[in-house]
């Protein structure tokens, strides 16, 4: 099937011909059909697939026929982050070169008065998060009886989130009349709840399996003995194996998720420290410094970009070619959205997961999700890996422990043994029995 076969516009068509498109992705097969026949939709496809196309084409034609008036925004699309609603944005513009449709971005982060000067333009196509978008309603700055389509895009995110309340109460101001567009990446039963609470009789489109991850990934499993030290020393091994890992692989640009904003910080200056082109992105910068950060990575001013799980779903960066996850993610589902930033549109991509024995129950839950072992990656520069540590604790896995930390320990001990001698040897003689090493130098004068 080609784009030609979906029913779109002659303009839109040759905007599709002019970036080069020929084939739509699987859910862009499937959903551009129903939407321009103002069907609802619950959508699930796994991150990477085409997605936002699969909206955005059509909203464009059917948004074309029409203005919107001053405060009365004609279509809606809730985005979890700023990012992911910028990106949207970006894709309107792209898709909609030759449409004069107008937009407005209501996110965190931007002065509201220049957004609000937008919705009292007009805009035809509304992209908010919850937040910004209940502040400027409950400011008496718009009115929502025009929508005609509502976009509820990565639901399973805005689950994690916390922001499901109020979801429930945006679309209580929305005309029931109307087409709705829920689209996830994974479908857990509280989507599926909310589904029949937004949607009316929706289509259902499944072009995946839920929480399966792209074939065109090669994952690894990098898996480090640091259990028995103290976490200080745990973090520093890791980066040095991010560090060792990087000047092993080819690497052209990547991702590098933290569980933390602290570690996101710690783990950037490491980088930039030992001579790494990095940025850091996470939710506590201010919005004009995510976007320039995210620019310069696109751009290919920044080779790796250090970052939260605000950089884990929906965002679409061309050819990353690894994803480095320093932590393990604590939610099964993040680690699909991490490590779907690479492998996308049939490009290669490959992962590797740092993982120590305390992440086992992580990972125990990741491959249950996705349905597979990940492989382990043996690598020459940490001798102690291995996936199977916590079963053979009898034999391997205490002369691991003694070959991991025991060699520390016994530099340690001759550390100390190597300066008592010489602290013996600066006396002139044995300690004097009681005292030990800690012989005041004016009765060592008295006793000579």
């Amino acid at each position: 099937m080609t784009f030609l076969d979906l029913g779109l516009d002659r303009q839109i068509l040759r905007r599709i011909a002019d970036i080069g498109y020929t084939n739509p992705t699987p859910i862009q097969e499937k959903a551009i059909p129903l939407v321009l026949m103002n069907r609802d939709i619950l959508a699930c496809a796994q991150t990477g697939t085409g997605k936002t196309a699969s909206f955005t084409l059509p909203m464009i034609e059917i948004l074309a026929a029409g203005q919107a008036k001053a405060r009365m925004p004609r279509s809606l699309i809730l985005e979890p982050t700023r990012e992911l609603a910028a990106q949207v944005g970006e894709s309107f513009d792209h898709y909609g070169k030759y449409h004069s449709l107008s937009k407005a971005l209501l996110i965190g982060g931007e002065n509201m008065n220049e957004q609000v000067k937008l919705l009292e333009r007009g805009a035809d196509v509304l992209i908010a998060t919850p937040g910004r978008f209940l502040d400027v309603f409950n400011r008496g700055h718009l009115l929502m009886a025009d929508v005609r389509i509502l976009v509820i895009d990565e639901a399973d995110r805005m689950l994690d989130m916390g922001f499901i309340p109020d979801v429930e109460k945006i679309v209580a101001t929305l005309p029931p009349m109307r087409t709705t567009l829920l689209f996830s990446a994974t479908m857990p039963n509280e989507i599926k709840l909310l589904s029949k609470q937004f949607l009316h009789n929706p289509k259902e489109i499944n072009v995946t399996p839920p929480a399966t991850t792209a074939t065109t990934i090669t994952q690894h499993l990098v898996m480090a003995r640091t259990n028995v030290l103290e976490q200080k020393t745990v973090q520093k091994i890791k980066r040095d194996t991010l560090r060792k890992l990087i000047e092993q692989q080819a690497v052209k640009n990547a991702l590098v998720f933290c569980n933390r904003k602290r570690d996101v910080d710690i783990v950037f200056r490491s980088l930039h420290r030992h001579g790494y082109s990095a940025a850091r992105l996470h939710g506590d910068m201010l919005q004009n410094v995510r976007i320039n950060t995210l620019k310069d990575f696109k751009e290919n001013k920044v080779r790796f970009l250090v970052c939260s799980d605000v950089a884990a779903r929906g965002l679409d960066v061309k050819d990353v070619s690894h994803v480095f996850n320093f932590d393990v993610p604590v939610n099964a589902d993040d680690y699909t959205h991490r490590i779907g930033r690479t492998g996308r549109a049939g490009a290669k991509g490959h992962s590797f997961t740092i993982a120590t024995q305390q992440d086992r129950k992580y990972i125990d839950a990741i491959e249950k999700n996705i349905a597979m072992k990940i492989p382990v990656f043996e690598t020459p520069f940490t001798g102690c890996n291995s996936r199977n540590q916590s079963s053979n604790k009898s034999t391997q896995g205490s002369s691991q422990k003694k070959n991991c930390v025991g060699q520390t320990k016994s530099k340690k001990n001759e550390g100390k043994q190597t300066q008592s001698k010489k602290r013996q040897e600066s006396l002139g003689k044995e300690p004097v029995i009681g005292l030990g090493q800690h012989v005041p130098a004016f009765l060592m004068k008295n006793m000579k």
